[in-house]
């Protein structure tokens, strides 16, 4: 029996969840059901994140302390989980005593291993909010290339990184107004001594391969940077012990908060804490987001191997949620709470559809509402209970036959295929295993429909032969049953009072169950009705719109996005003309591995006439629905020489950045070449 050790990565306390955020909750809780009916001993342990200049902002716009706050989010989100059937062994809060006491142990190590440099370096403060400001907090004019309302620590048009201090007019987010510089100390890790340690670690297998090449190319030329852990009051976190008035980076004691909320459990069931955080018999596995992987994948393994804690034994890395295509949007609809899904949709549903969807590669996972529909309907009601609906209440009273009856070869074959379905789950390639499973649908089905157990009744004389075929068919669908519960727990259960019994351990599938009563089928899915997820998305719209700011015209447009960037100072027609803006098509569109930010565009003027263009457009657009686009470029700006290579130009974008970029396109009839202006 394996000891495993299961964690996702930390909500943040400051927002409900969504249906972005449970492809890694629902994919880890899969995970968990499958290794505990394996016989593991496997625990699933998730705390909330709370510290943070965010949880204050929001707080004091409420009205109320930190904790008040937390403490409802931290009730909302367990509802939310719960709704989905995702059940964690325990789960906490990074606010927590436990966490404050691990917190220490770790600093004092790092302070002991000599890692802890202090440094003053300027940050831009908010004299009317208070508080020194976070890179988010900012936004400005990017010092290198020029571009307007880019974030306070990377361009998201040319890929430099700065500090929010050396953007040039920044604004506060917070407040509208301009911040001022002042000096503060922090205190940084300086985790490039463990340049080596670190790059054995990542490319030990421990990681998807996407992610290990990715992180590759940190060892190649530079030192590891050093890591800004530290914040100057006032913060919401825990105060640094021997460094008064700083207080720990929400991004160190986050992760921290695995390891606290650990010995919360072992507190709670009389377990020691380093029989699972300092031992050799117990696996950890971490689940995340592709977009936190920097942290989880380098500063964290640091902060363990240099405090004596367990390094995790795998990190299941996965990438975002679309829907049908497109990034999810609150004024599409497709912004869908947990919360407004569960008024409308069985969870079950989109357990399984993430299910399909789910491998073990760093993948993007796309939610197609029509997709959604067929294969919930074809596949967990056609095929699966299908079986069940069209025989068990033919032997209602009856039973099953004492013996197992001739079937073919079917039985045997869905128990062979146990170990291959069980291999998937383990790599957690899901969508293989679910795809296994209804291979062996398809076979059952065929059955009941040759011997069509509803012409067998009405015959007296054939009734060894109707219990002997409900007998097959029920015991082909608690098989499948069984293989489908780690995503389907809800009709594990349901399936589990048909046959009374719980079906909660992969050995069931072995063997046939005989000579014993069935209990009278109760209806176990419905099937997906377009209309509830139409309404779905209508409420989403609904919310989206009610939490919008306050109308100021006929068109509902806010000026916050002004307020944030002013207009710049005025210029002549003749300075206009200065820069010359052109269509342009993008023919080509790659990746730049190094890059967090930046794609790499091949643009056409014309003709002959292309462009390299280096664009930090990565977390708004995917590759292939780039190619063949028409864009806006400023087509004589100076070429700039990057380490990636050399940026002929500029395409035009508008958005605060992020993931929320909005490429410039020309309306339909313009072409390459055309001047615009």
């Amino acid at each position: 029996m394996r000891q495993i050790l299961v964690t996702s990565a930390l909500p943040y306390a400051n927002g409900p969840i969504h249906i972005g955020h449970l492809v890694e909750y629902l994919q880890t809780d899969i995970w968990v059901r499958f290794q505990k009916m394996m016989g593991n001993r496997c625990i699933y342990i998730c705390a909330d994140d709370t510290h943070g200049t965010a949880i204050t902002i929001r707080a004091n716009a409420e009205n109320r302390t930190e904790e008040e706050l937390i403490a409802q989010v931290s009730e909302e989100h367990q509802r939310d989980f719960s709704g989905f059937h995702i059940e964690f062994d325990h789960y906490g809060s990074t606010n927590s005593e436990e966490n404050r006491v691990v917190c220490h142990e770790i600093w004092q190590s790092l302070r002991d291993a000599d890692m802890v440099v202090e440094e003053e370096i300027d940050q831009l403060y908010d004299t009317e909010k208070g508080v020194f400001l976070a890179d988010r907090f900012v936004r400005g004019t990017c010092p290198n290339c020029g571009s307007k309302d880019q974030p306070g620590d990377n361009c998201g048009s040319c890929g430099t990184t700065y500090t929010p201090a050396e953007l040039v007019d920044p604004v506060s987010t917070l407040s509208g107004t301009q911040p001022e510089i002042r000096s503060a100390k922090h205190l940084f890790v300086q985790i490039e001594k463990l340049h080596g340690f670190l790059d054995e670690w990542t490319q030990s297998g421990t990681l998807p391969s996407e992610s290990a090449n990715y992180l590759k190319n940190f060892f190649l030329n530079e030192p590891l940077r050093d890591w800004d852990i530290s914040r100057p009051g006032p913060y919401f976190g825990f105060e640094i012990p021997d460094s008064p008035g700083n207080y720990w980076y929400v991004w160190f004691d986050a992760p921290i908060g695995y390891i606290g909320t650990t010995q919360q459990w072992c507190s709670a069931n009389g377990e020691k804490l380093e029989d699972w955080w300092k031992s050799d018999s117990t696996e950890i596995h971490h689940f995340i987001g592709k977009d936190i992987q920097y942290f989880h994948t380098l500063f964290w393994p640091a902060m363990l191997k240099t405090a004596g804690f367990s390094l995790p034994d795998k990190v299941h890395i996965h990438g975002f949620l679309t829907v049908d295509g497109e990034k999810m949007s609150k004024s599409r609809g497709t912004f869908i709470e947990a919360a407004t899904y569960l008024k409308h949709l069985d969870p079950s549903y989109l357990r399984y559809y993430y299910a399909t969807r789910l491998s073990s590669r760093v993948e993007d996972l796309d939610l197609n509402p029509e997709e959604f529909v067929s294969k919930i309907n074809s596949d967990l009601v056609g095929k699966v209970v299908n079986l069940a609906s069209r025989t068990a209440k033919f032997i209602q009273g009856v039973g099953l036959s004492e013996t197992y009856p001739e079937d073919g070869g079917l039985f045997d074959t869905f128990a062979a295929r146990g170990d291959e379905i069980a291999a998937a789950y383990e790599a957690g390639d899901f969508g293989k295993a679910t795809r296994m499973i209804m291979e062996l649908a398809d076979q059952a089905n065929p059955f009941v429909e040759n011997n069509a157990p509803w012409e067998l009744r009405k015959d007296e004389t054939k009734a060894q032969e109707l219990q002997d075929v409900c007998t097959v068919a029920l015991n082909l669908f608690r098989t499948l049953t069984i293989y489908l519960a780690p995503v389907l727990p809800g009709l594990a259960q349901k399936a589990g009072e048909l046959f009374g019994e719980e079906l909660t351990s992969w050995e069931q599938s072995k063997a046939p169950v005989t000579g014993r009563e069935i209990n009278k089928f109760k209806h176990m899915m419905q099937r997906v009705d377009p209309k509830k997820i139409e309404a779905m998305i209508e409420e989403s719209k609904e919310l989206a719109a009610a939490a919008a700011p306050v109308p100021s015209g006929e068109w509902n447009d806010s000026g916050d996005a002004l307020a944030a960037d002013p207009i710049a100072d005025e210029i002549t027609i003749d300075d206009f003309f200065k820069t010359d803006l052109r269509v342009a098509r993008i023919i080509e569109a790659k990746e730049v591995p190094e890059a967090r930010k930046l794609v790499q565009l091949t643009l056409s003027l014309g003709g002959d006439e292309t462009r390299n263009v280096f664009a930090g457009i990565k977390s708004a657009y995917e590759l292939e629905e780039l190619t063949g686009r028409l864009v806006v470029m400023v087509a004589n700006l100076a070429p700039r020489k990057m380490k990636f290579g050399v940026s002929e130009g500029m395409i035009v974008a508008a958005g605060p950045g992020g993931e929320d970029i909005f490429i410039l396109s020309p309306d339909e009839g313009a072409v390459p070449g055309q001047r615009v202006g």
